[in-house]
């Protein structure tokens, strides 16, 4: 059984804590500036050591509560969110703690038996305190990238190797001495195989800065890479595609539209980089791809860029509006699309669109769906951020207990969050925010949603309503809670 079962465990936790809170106490307030140079130094490497120590308990805490269930017990989809909820940090944050976690900790089986660390020698350097975080993601990158078919044994020593060099290094020492590690493993890349490209293909898009650019990074596999090269080779000609030259040819370069002279002479007016180039022939796939329908519907709509942009934006011109998948774009961008191709672009004023199909259908209508993005923007459950995209349409009155699919009673939902709607023990329940409460009309909380960057970042008030009460979500008891979950399980159409 383990300690923490039992009270004395409990008592001595939480003495434990209470101490190191004293501690830390004592040090804020203690006077440095009579410390000689050498103790200054000293308390720099104590208090640094001491800090990766704590995260190795830290590991322990996580590992704690995924194998106790804390996560579901706590209305959360996984520890991630757990983490975001209790502790009140970044995804990012709690993504780097939980795979730390996975790797580093101490995890248990079914009948309570303790199972080695991934990376054994690196979790002991962190308890130690001689390694920090980054020098454990360090290790962790070089591992990962080792091939799958080089023999365990060899992985093994590997890990030790890069594990004493972070003891004595930098995060950067133990990345230069992996690439060169990777090389003596696998010198003639025989040992790679599709496995492992598959393991590392990926494509990251990064959150929307101030500016409303977003940072891309990842990794193509051989035939991604053979497929996007001659389409880039094709729309990113010199003189192509080039948004700051009207004149400039769009399409294919190849048509017998195209005026050849007028490519030759826009390929010498060119000025961007091949890197631009290549930017703006993906937007001109994209553009392509979008306008042709080949992609079919998604959740209901048709796939393609859907805009909300409010009267006051068209009016003066000016503003940032929100896509569908909770992106930001400037009002003239956004106009810019609507001549070019054909978004779905949803008004919306101070007057609802009642769209009411009773009992006759159980599935929410395209049209419903759209001007549901239009007013909500994403999931209704205070506090998640998942966008429009992300969501299915769920009937606040269960349409198997009677509810109807009228657009006064139906609300977007994240997978997520609709699978804690149920009756069992924990469920929740939704319900219409009475007339008179702080957010009648909406089911956010805040007023400024994750999934209305647009409208948070320009300081703009939130949507107004339909006319009708907006669903909110509650525990079964009756209580808000708000773990902000943000994982998609699966698509699927809401009841």
């Amino acid at each position: 059984m383990r300690s923490s079962a039992c009270g004395g465990g409990s008592d001595q936790v939480a003495e434990h804590l209470s101490g190191l809170a004293a501690a830390v106490d004592g040090l804020c307030a203690d006077d440095l500036t009579g410390l000689p140079d050498s103790d200054i130094l000293g308390a720099l490497r104590g208090m640094e050591a001491t800090l990766r120590t704590a995260a190795a308990i830290g590991h322990r805490l996580i590992v704690e509560s995924v194998e106790r269930g804390l996560p579901g017990k706590n209305g959360c989809a996984s520890v991630n969110k757990l983490l975001i909820e209790v502790l009140r940090i970044s995804a990012g944050d709690a993504s780097r703690r939980v795979t730390a976690a996975r790797k580093l900790g101490t995890w248990r089986t079914l009948s309570g038996e303790e199972l080695p660390a991934t990376l054994p020698a690196t979790a002991a350097a962190q308890r130690d305190g001689d390694i920090g975080a980054e020098h454990a993601a360090a290790v962790r990158e070089v591992v990962h990238k080792i091939p799958g078919t080089t023999p365990t044994p060899e992985v093994e020593t590997a890990e030790r190797v890069l594990a004493e060099l972070a003891r004595r290094g930098t995060p950067e020492d133990v990345a230069r001495a992996g690439q060169r590690l990777l090389a003596y493993l696998n010198p003639d890349g025989k040992l790679t195989d599709d496995k492992d490209r598959a393991r590392r293909r990926g494509l990251r898009l990064g959150r929307q800065d101030s500016d409303l650019m977003t940072p891309v990074s990842g990794w193509l596999d051989p035939e991604t890479r053979a497929l996007l090269d001659p389409v880039l080779a094709k729309l990113a000609r010199p003189g192509m595609n080039n948004p700051d030259d009207p004149q400039s040819p769009c399409g294919d370069a190849e048509s017998a539209s195209i005026d050849r002279n007028e490519l030759g002479r826009a390929a010498a007016r060119d000025t961007r980089t091949a890197a631009q180039r290549n930017h703006d022939a993906l937007k001109q796939v994209l553009r392509g791809l979008l306008g042709s329908g080949g992609l079919g519907t998604h959740r209901g709509p048709p796939v393609t860029a859907i805009i909300t942009i409010r009267v006051d934006h068209l009016e003066h011109a000016t503003g940032v509006v929100t896509t569908a998948s909770g992106g930001a774009v400037p009002i003239k961008d956004a106009l810019r699309m609507a001549e070019r191709s054909h978004p779905v672009l949803a008004l919306f004023d101070h007057n609802g669109r009642p769209l009411h199909l009773g009992r006759v259908k159980r599935l929410a209508s395209a049209d419903q769906r759209l001007a549901l993005i239009a007013s909500e923007g994403g999931c209704t459950r205070p506090g998640c951020d998942a966008p429009a995209t992300m969501t299915a349409v769920h009937h606040v009155h269960d349409w198997r207990k009677g509810g109807n699919t009228d657009i006064d009673e139906l609300t977007l939902g994240c997978d997520a969050c609709h699978a804690l709607i149920h009756d069992g023990p924990g469920g929740r329940q939704t319900g219409i925010a009475p007339e008179g409460t702080a957010f009648a009309g909406r089911a956010p909380m805040d007023p400024t949603p994750a999934h209305r960057p647009a409208a948070a970042a320009a300081g703009q008030p939130p949507p107004p309503s339909r006319g009708t009460p907006r669903p909110r979500q509650s525990n079964s008891d009756g209580t808000q809670r708000n773990p902000r979950p943000t994982t998609w399980p699966g698509e699927r159409n809401a009841t």
